[in-house]
């Protein structure tokens, strides 16, 4: 099973359903931008995105129906919005919980595995800085932190310690891998953990493979300067120990036309401090993880899914986890 959010999430689980059907993914709701914030604020309910783009990662559909779950609108009042949001808008209009529209349009596509939304809560991100401000809102973070020029501190979710989803935490306890990652630190990985029960429930599972699947570069507004370890180390002072127990970090290089463009947004390849990283009680393994087909420095989900399953035969075979 895997939690996060964004594209991260959904990239590794187009690998994953490759490999095995099951599987589970916990979606953050803590999204207030673009289409998925209009929705939210015109109607109440959680942001759509980050579980269409899973559905569509997972659907077994036709490429028809694929293009028109990402089709988004070029005119009017619908511009820059997704139907597969409007979808989900709709089907959470006619069902009593976000989380049974999700399951409903889960089957309407004919998913492989399961989606599950982290907590049905109408739930706001806040981040704190090391210069004591914050700001409220998940879209509202990139821009006051280049204000800022500071690092983010912690966030929270407000309001605070809303309930998870009991499937999902009933699915995190039955769970022979769980993956935290790749995806923007703190706005799309920590948000689950800040829901009450999700950390609890991943550091009672003791038998599971616990695996972060570090992002290959650090990421513009959010996590510049940071290393592996500093990203471990925040996933562990939001969630609490025993969360992680294999880091993932990609051993492919980058092109350097790649690290140019990067450069310019403030972003670099991220540096596995090794040492550091198992003093907070996580192995380091290095696995070429890039999407070489891509014009960004993205993961491979398939890569990121041989990898993790591979490790898991390895560890199952030494009964070492």
């Amino acid at each position: 099973m895997a939690l996060g959010g964004g594209h991260g999430l959904s990239a590794i689980l187009r690998g994953l359903k490759l490999c095995t059907e099951d599987l589970t993914a916990i979606v953050t709701v803590a999204d207030d931008g673009g289409g998925s914030g209009m929705l939210r604020e015109d109607l109440g309910m959680p942001p759509p995105g980050d579980i269409r783009s899973c559905m569509e990662a997972l659907a077994d559909t036709e490429s028809l129906m694929q293009k028109l779950l990402a089709y988004r609108f070029t005119e009017g009042r619908l511009a820059g919005q997704a139907f597969g949001n409007l979808l989900l808008a709709a089907l959470t209009g006619i069902s009593d919980s976000f989380d049974q529209a999700v399951a409903r349009m889960s089957q309407v596509l004919a998913i492989t595995g399961r989606i599950l939304p982290v907590t049905n809560a109408n739930v706001q991100l806040e981040a704190t800085f090391e210069n004591g401000t914050s700001v409220c809102g998940e879209s509202k973070i990139f821009a006051f932190k280049k204000e800022q020029n500071c690092r983010i501190h912690h966030v929270r979710l407000l309001p605070e310690n809303p309930p998870a989803l009991p499937a999902a935490v009933e699915a995190i306890a039955r769970a022979d891998i769980i993956l935290l990652g790749p995806g923007s630190l703190y706005t799309s990985v920590i948000p689950n953990l800040l829901v009450d029960g999700i950390a609890e429930a991943i550091q009672d599972n003791r038998r599971a493979l616990k695996i972060y699947v570090c992002n290959i570069m650090t990421q513009d507004g959010e996590t510049e300067g940071m290393t592996a370890a500093d990203h471990v180390s925040a996933l562990l002072e939001h969630g609490g120990p025993g969360l992680v127990k294999l880091c993932l970090c990609n051993s492919a290089p980058v092109s350097g036309a790649m690290l140019e463009r990067y450069s310019q947004e403030d972003a670099e390849p991220m540096k596995v401090d090794r040492r550091e990283v198992e003093l907070l009680g996580a192995e380091v393994v290095m696995r070429p993880l890039t999407d070489e087909h891509s014009d960004f420095a993205r993961h491979s989900g398939l890569k990121v899914a041989q990898a993790v399953l591979d490790l898991y035969h390895q560890k199952a075979a030494t009964k070492i986890f």
